[in-house]
């Protein structure tokens, strides 16, 4: 058993003896915050506890077969206990996802950004194209898509647009898109039929909510504008958009999709406090970079991760050395083989980390 996953059985046991202390039940602030953790604990919680029920279990079954003196009963206490060993093998491989897909396991929504790079126009209709990709991915997956804020280009592109996606999995299955996208095509404004080059980066944020992390009022500066748009959209109406600072970090978030401004604070902070989880999880795994290393799991937005080439229809993703020859499915949405091995590779990636850990010890 991983001492990670003893850990959260413990603290999980903790809060189920607070959710029934009286001096909790009375303060509703402190309920509420003590429920949310043990929500969030139960799934790996539950199945560690199963998993240590088993074991007992098999013991038990293995000591019957060993004492049972008639040939029908052992035979069937020889069933038993393949049925429990069966049981226990399939939860040792799911405790193996918990632990190796962490944190990322058992949450549900995240924050994705999208930024034309470079390539002009272009960049901003791939922008575009890569957020109908993910729309569509949506779509099959029956996940939950809000826009929080986007910004178009003149030619009907994208300049940046940013969005919640919530849903079982989604973060688990999105979480290896952060880094840069790379497209070969033949723009429609090209006469000569010459392949262009251009970019877009796409960032996944794995959304915190307050009881995960808490931003004190004095940390923050708010600032209000009018909103602006292409068109005329919502030009110099009302002071509705909303720019928030986090001033121990200087990180910058902005919003201006809503008419209303408390709208726009809200979606705004949502950003702002995914922005700021992310940089907390990239700084414990800077720490244990010397002793982890998961090659596709960096979030690096820097790092260009995979190219689109319309003319051959491919799909290479450059981490893994993995090439399709599916990218008109894969842009209406159907990413199930690329995601599987991405996730595959993650995996074994992560349980030879943890192997080279303990083996350390």
């Amino acid at each position: 058993m991983y001492p990670s996953l003893e850990q959260k059985l413990e603290r999980f046991e903790e809060l189920e003896k607070l959710l029934i202390d009286p001096e909790i039940l009375s303060d509703t602030t402190q309920l509420l915050k003590i429920q949310r953790e043990h929500g969030g604990l139960a799934k790996t919680a539950l199945m560690v506890r199963e998993y240590k029920e088993l074991e007992e279990n098999v013991l038990a079954a293995r000591q019957m077969v060993e004492e049972e003196e008639d040939d029908e009963s052992r035979e069937y206490a020889e069933a038993e206990l393949q049925e429990l060993l069966a049981r226990q093998e399939a939860i040792q491989v799911d405790l193996e996802d918990l632990v190796t897909a962490g944190d990322a396991a058992t949450r549900g929504s995240l924050i994705m950004e999208i930024r034309a790079g470079t390539g002009g126009d272009e960049a901003s209709l791939f922008a575009r194209d890569l957020f109908v990709m993910y729309l569509r991915l949506a779509e099959n997956r029956r996940w939950k898509v809000e826009e929080l804020d986007r910004s178009e280009s003149e030619v009907g592109g994208i300049k940046a647009i940013t969005f919640s996606v919530t849903g079982e999995g989604a973060f688990m299955q999105l979480q290896f898109e952060s880094g840069g996208h790379r497209v070969q095509r033949v723009p429609d404004t090209e006469t000569q039929g010459r392949i262009h080059t251009s970019a877009a980066t796409v960032a996944v944020l794995p959304e915190a909510d307050e009881v995960e992390l808490e931003i004190s009022n004095d940390e923050l500066r708010v600032d209000t504008y009018f909103a602006s748009g292409p068109g005329g959209q919502k030009v110099n109406k009302t002071a509705s958009a909303v720019r928030i600072t986090h001033l121990p970090t200087n990180t910058v978030v902005s919003c201006q999709d809503e008419k209303s401004q408390h709208k726009n604070r809200s979606k705004a902070m949502r950003v702002l406090r995914s922005r700021l989880l992310e940089m907390k999880q990239q700084q414990a795994q800077t720490e244990r970079a010397e002793q982890r290393r998961t090659l596709i799991g960096s979030g690096d937005r820097s790092q260009r991760i995979r190219t689109y080439n319309f003319p051959q229809n491919r799909l290479s993703d450059h981490r893994i050395n993995l090439t399709l020859y599916k990218l008109d499915q894969i842009m209406l949405g159907n990413m199930d083989e690329l995601i599987e091995n991405l996730m595959a590779f993650d995996r074994q990636e992560r349980l030879q980390s943890l192997g080279s850990e303990e083996n350390g010890k």
